[in-house]
């Protein structure tokens, strides 16, 4: 059976020595002056140098100057950083349903930021067993939903498929072990952890 076409970004599964994810993330913001809007699972890098400006309050308490690391989309591509990947927002008060992060618009972003929690993302193609081990890179071959609030983004095994490279963002660990995933077929999905990240340098490929 064919696996279904559904893209969803990088989704939280469990912490690396194996322990439950437990919905955790650290708060970020988005400045109004970045014009690209982000989605849950979209990863995302710290803008160097960047934090709020000005205070932010919000449901969850007051953040004074500085104590926001700014975010962007993170960039797909060899050596390209990842700080974390999006797991939710701050409320929006002019629009409650609003389930992503609106283009040009400042709203308070929860990171899951931990280099050792593993990820299930949909890749493009399939995924060979060889796979398994080696580095990848991200491809945005979907835009985010605007009506779920979730990411487009995949895993790329067709257009730079998987390898050695120490500089690719993601590292594969394992095919989904579920009923519904078929490895051999377009859309299967993997467990990865984040390669190229932000507060860990990355490791060549087995």
């Amino acid at each position: 059976m064919a696996n279904v076409d559904a893209p969803r970004g990088l989704t939280p599964i469990r912490h690396r020595n194996g322990a439950a994810y437990s919905g955790s993330g650290n708060p970020y913001v988005a400045l109004s002056t970045y014009g690209t809007a982000l989605f849950v699972g979209d990863a995302v890098v710290r803008v160097a140098g960047g934090s709020n400006t000005a205070k932010i309050s919000t449901v969850g308490g007051d953040f004074e100057i500085g104590t926001l690391g700014d975010v962007e989309r993170a960039t797909a591509g060899t050596t390209e950083l990842i700080t974390g990947v999006v797991v939710g927002f701050g409320p929006n008060p002019d629009n409650l349903s609003l389930q992503y992060r609106a283009a040009s618009t400042e709203r308070l972003i929860y990171v899951e930021d931990d280099p050792d929690v593993i990820f299930e993302i949909q890749a493009d193609g399939a995924i060979p067993a060889a796979s398994v081990g080696l580095n990848g890179n991200l491809i945005f071959t979907h835009a985010g939903s605007t009506t779920t609030g979730r990411s487009g983004m995949e895993l790329d095994t067709t257009s730079n498929p998987p390898a050695t490279t120490i500089g690719d963002q993601l590292r594969i660990l394992r095919a989904v072990n579920r009923t519904d995933v078929d490895t051999t077929l377009t859309h299967a999905k993997v467990e990865v952890l984040i390669n190229q990240h932000t507060e860990r340098a990355g490791i060549i490929g087995v």
